[in-house]
């Protein structure tokens, strides 16, 4: 889902954040974040290093002392940022200034968005996905080593990844996989307390049969245009991918691919079972 509140990711005290290294290329850095303050979703920042030697940062927090120390041991310059929709920007403003030569990657309508909300000027954006061009040459290094699905028909506009190497699915507001226990183990709160959170849990959870998150998908996400989006949930499952790496909850390592196709079964069986 995308909430309509944008996502200032990167707020909380730098204390707070957990740096992981989920394989020996990709970092990630989980923030306790709580949507419109009540709804703990946590949030993600995913550093993958290329073979090469460059960083994609998806979906960037904001920049501390802790991030800046995240990018320093992998000793990688970071050559792409990587806005995955329309509501995860608030950051790239920032990133984009610190690190102005590499390449900044949004979805159709984000400039707009963002030279509105945040000022910024249209000439910062470096490739733009639209429902016309969905598929794009970023670079040699990068498209060796990522697939990607832009989902036009999603309100948000997703721009998914698929790191070939790790087999690894990276994602924004596609899938969520809450409670949020890995962004909210250093904050010192729960990250199941709280009326909101407890009410709305049960809709992004993973946890089978995942009744509330498939009629999530079916009744919201997808519902401007179910043979498109049921067309990319198709190409994403057809990637051979065992980790799916949200930026909402925690990171999936084990039957990715399972729960991915649990959760949008009546996209990709092309049957309306909805109850």
């Amino acid at each position: 889902m995308s909430p309509k509140n944008e996502l200032a990711l990167g707020t909380e005290d730098s204390d707070s954040t957990v740096i992981r290294q989920v394989s020996p290329s990709i970092t990630t850095v989980s923030i306790p974040f709580a949507q419109l303050g009540l709804l703990k979703t946590g949030g993600r920042t995913t550093i993958v290093q290329l073979q090469s030697g460059s960083l994609a940062v998806i979906s960037p927090v904001r920049l501390t002392d802790v991030v800046r120390n995240a990018l320093t041991v992998t000793s990688g310059t970071v050559k792409y940022i990587i806005a995955p929709n329309l509501e995860h920007y608030m950051q790239i403003g920032s990133w984009k200034a610190e690190f102005p030569g590499a390449c900044l990657i949004v979805p159709e309508g984000l400039p707009e968005k963002c030279a509105k909300k945040l000022g910024l000027g249209l000439e910062i954006f470096d490739i733009i996905y639209t429902a016309l061009e969905s598929q794009k040459h970023i670079s040699e290094e990068f498209d060796n080593e990522f697939d990607v699905q832009y989902i036009d028909s999603m309100d948000s506009h997703e721009i998914v990844l698929f790191h070939k190497p790790t087999h690894t699915v990276i994602e924004a507001d596609l899938l969520f996989n809450v409670p949020a226990v890995e962004q909210f183990s250093k904050s010192g709160q729960s990250p199941t307390a709280g009326v909101l959170t407890k009410l709305v849990t049960p809709i992004f959870s993973t946890a089978y049969p995942a009744t509330w998150q498939r009629r999530l998908a079916w009744y919201i996400l997808g519902a401007k245009d179910r043979v498109a989006f049921a067309a990319s949930l198709q190409r994403i499952y057809s990637w051979d991918f065992r980790r799916i790496i949200p930026c909402h909850g925690d990171v999936i390592e084990n039957e990715a691919k399972t729960v991915f196709g649990t959760i949008f079964e009546w996209y990709l069986n092309g049957e309306n079972k909805c109850l």
